[in-house]
């Protein structure tokens, strides 16, 4: 099966040096404690940035989220943007990197004294773990596109857990995941609570039909940073594009549909629920946000 997030193999990585709490560990060494806030019940946020050319592509875009998301759920990070930026650049730069890694960033509320919910049994401040590896994504799944299968978990509303804090509470997405593999296909596409499209398990989801982009109305997925990337592209550059409630029909009569993510960028969806999606590979649209968006990481390298 393909995956968005399916990597080519590089032997570098199982050398690579792990940031744990300003310590970097050798890769098989890096160890947090059981009692991890993270590890017993999810409770924290993380990001995933891409360094391309010496730079970490978007990084104030990221840090933006990250420390909304962490005053959302009240964590205090304890470290400024400042520091924790050179932390970033830190780690790649002692691993010798500069070019197609994938970073990413973990911070959990901490260690608890007693395995359980509450932050009354914190007993330190807390944890921040940075995980950069060598990491190209395969460009077989992008030359011929992903298939999606509709899962039955939906994605909750923001009074069950909001879909915009990117948290480390994934298992709803997992089992939405697992459920499309048994179906036979690569990833899930997700519905929100009223039956709408509202995005995939680890990606946001587009179409274009009749040559405008449609996306969902962004409550109930992650505010994604290539997703915003890629609605900014549509507007700077005449493409019409739309955040709006739309159904499967509208998706299964789409002349194109596309995922995006920070590690992958834009993948095209060549099938979904066994329903061919225009003609195989990138379509025309698809094909040339694509390459609006390359175009925008490498101004971002400067």
């Amino acid at each position: 099966m393909a995956s968005t997030h399916a990597a080519v193999h590089d032997g570098r990585n199982e050398h690579v040096l792990v940031y744990v709490n300003g310590v970097l560990h050798p890769r098989d060494e890096a160890k947090i404690s059981v009692f991890d806030s993270g590890f017993l019940v999810g409770d924290g946020v993380w990001e995933g940035v891409r360094l391309h050319r010496g730079t970490l592509a978007f990084l104030d875009r990221h840090l933006d989220r990250l420390y909304r998301n962490a005053a959302a759920i009240d964590l205090e990070i304890g470290m400024s943007r400042e520091d924790l930026s050179a932390a970033l650049y830190d780690t790649v730069e002692r691993n010798g990197m500069s070019d197609g890694v994938h970073v990413r960033l973990m911070v959990t509320r901490g260690d608890k004294s007693t395995p359980s919910q509450h932050p009354s049994n914190l007993v330190g401040g807390p944890n921040i773990v940075i995980i950069a590896e060598h990491k190209q994504a395969d460009p077989a799944v992008r030359d011929g596109g992903i298939a999606l299968f509709t899962s039955t978990v939906r994605r909750p509303g923001p009074d069950v857990l909001d879909q915009k804090l990117n948290c480390h509470s994934k298992l709803h997405e997992v089992i939405a995941l697992i459920q499309a593999m048994k179906a036979g296909a690569d990833e899930a596409l997700m519905l929100d609570v009223n039956g709408a499209v509202a995005t995939c398990n680890a990606t946001n989801f587009f179409i274009v039909t009749g040559g405008e982009v449609w996306t969902s109305t962004g409550q109930y997925c992650l505010n994604g940073i290539t997703r915003g990337l890629v609605i900014e592209l549509c507007r700077a550059h005449g493409i019409p594009v739309h955040e709006k409630d739309f159904s499967l029909t509208d998706v299964y009569g789409a002349d194109e549909a596309f995922v995006t993510g920070t590690f992958g960028g834009l993948t095209p969806v060549r099938e979904v629920d066994g329903r061919a999606i225009g003609a195989p590979g990138a379509g025309p649209v698809t094909g040339r946000l694509t390459d609006l968006y390359r175009e925008a990481v490498e101004a971002a390298a400067g």
